[in-house]
């Protein structure tokens, strides 16, 4: 019976690095809630991206900011789970229906179109959902945090506060 229940869930993913997590990633999370049942935010490992934060920081990052998020914002479950495989097969191994990706420029579009259509040659069964950032959003990215934060800039704006400390610290550990 638990499984008929799950199978009509509307389950949407939305994977990332989150290296760190941001307020447009925040945004995007809490809009998703609105069209789905249940989120999973996917944790990518990613060595190729050369992560500041280890999977475990991030994991933990991106569950205590979902977790401070007004529940009048979220109000379905969001889980948070890291992964080390092919998306469309942890898509599959969660029973997701839908990918859910934010959308910043026009120079984002290429890339997802291209990554949406891969992914449906993949599995046909699961659609991509592009969700605009919101205005104040649409030029936050975790590269340029990380590059602000780097040479010693404020990324308070960009960031949650607590994030913005572990960033600090994560530099200053470097220095």
């Amino acid at each position: 019976m638990m499984a008929d229940t799950q199978a009509q869930l509307l389950i949407g993913v939305y994977p990332g690095t989150f290296d760190p997590i941001t307020n447009g990633h925040l945004d995007i999370i809490s809009r998703a809630t609105k069209v789905v049942d249940k989120l999973i935010v996917g944790v990518a490992v990613n060595i190729g991206k050369e992560p500041l934060f280890t999977i475990d920081q991030r994991v933990r990052m991106c569950r205590d900011q979902i977790d401070a998020l007004d529940s009048g914002v979220v109000n379905v479950p969001v889980d948070v789970v890291p992964f080390d495989k092919l998306l469309m097969d942890f898509v599959d191994d969660i029973d997701g229906r839908v990918i859910i990706r934010g959308l910043r420029a026009v120079s984002d579009f290429e890339y997802e179109f291209q990554m949406a259509g891969m992914n449906a040659r993949l599995n046909e069964s699961v659609e991509t959902l592009f969700l605009m950032a919101s205005e104040s959003n649409q030029f936050i990215s975790s590269r340029f945090v990380k590059e602000i934060a780097r040479f010693g800039g404020d990324v308070a704006h960009f960031v949650p506060q607590h994030v913005a400390k572990q960033i600090e610290a994560a530099y200053n550990s470097r220095r």
